[in-house]
């Protein structure tokens, strides 16, 4: 049948795999014929994981994305890829008055330098085919900061700044690089943010006409972005809103 979203025939590396986000595009990508390349720092995670991912070849690599050993072992074990998604990520809930440079490089570091840097060995090692794609995890937070998530703005802008640099410098390589900058979906991470009360979380919801968003949404936009379908866009943000900027 013809499926211009297909990934029949692709090897995709998503870090982040084992919950949230990153497992509902490793299951839905899979679905879809891709073998998984599954990263996370939880192992046990992984295992739980796999099982869930449809057809075979799949891998998975248990380790910390800021360990630049683990990266080094990454790069040199990864089979040839043609989608990478950066999904890992923290945030924070630290008013400005209150930041610490301990809490900027923990942000800064899961967010931002570590996919760098994989994203480095990768490169090098020559496991990014010609015409792949990056899919790098940005937030709408970004451009509409909310008060005492600045760090987390602050490095997910700078995701969309350094995605912008992917593009351009690998678009020789027909190697395309593009970020998602969802608002707020439910996730794992979401209950990290203990600032934040369930009478809260409705009110915001309110705001939402079309909800919060789910994992799933944010993980059909990323097998957009792996597919053929959209090999002629490149540096470019996906903004999703649930209809709450209208």
């Amino acid at each position: 049948m013809y499926n211009p979203y297909s990934l029949e025939g692709k090897t995709i590396l998503i870090t982040g795999a084992a919950s949230g986000i990153g497992k509902a595009t490793s299951i839905e990508s899979s679905k879809l014929g891709a073998k998984i390349v599954a990263v996370d720092l939880n192992g046990e995670g992984l295992e739980k994981l796999m099982p869930q991912l449809e057809g075979d070849g799949h891998l998975q690599f248990t380790g910390n994305l800021c360990d630049e050993e683990f990266l080094k072992n990454l790069g040199e074990e990864s089979p040839a890829l043609d989608g990478v998604f950066l999904c890992a990520g923290v945030s924070d809930t630290t008013p400005v008055k209150f930041i610490t440079e301990e809490k900027l490089k923990r942000v800064f570091d899961v967010n931002l330098t570590a996919p760098i840097l994989m994203l480095k060995q990768l490169l090098v090692k020559k496991k990014i085919n010609k015409g792949g794609s990056l899919v790098w995890m940005s937030s709408y937070g970004a451009e509409k900061v909310e008060p005492g998530l600045g760090i987390y703005a602050a490095s997910k802008s700078a995701v969309n700044g350094i995605m912008r640099a992917y593009a351009k410098e690998l678009v020789s390589r027909k190697i395309r690089s593009n970020s998602i900058m969802p608002m707020m979906i439910r996730t794992e991470l979401l209950s990290t943010l203990n600032s934040i009360s369930d009478k809260d979380l409705e009110k915001q919801e309110a705001m939402y006409p079309l909800g919060f968003g789910s994992p799933l949404d944010v993980a059909y936009a990323a097998i957009y972005l792996f597919s053929d379908a959209s090999r002629w866009i490149t540096g470019t943000q996906i903004r999703m809103d649930g209809g709450s900027n209208l």
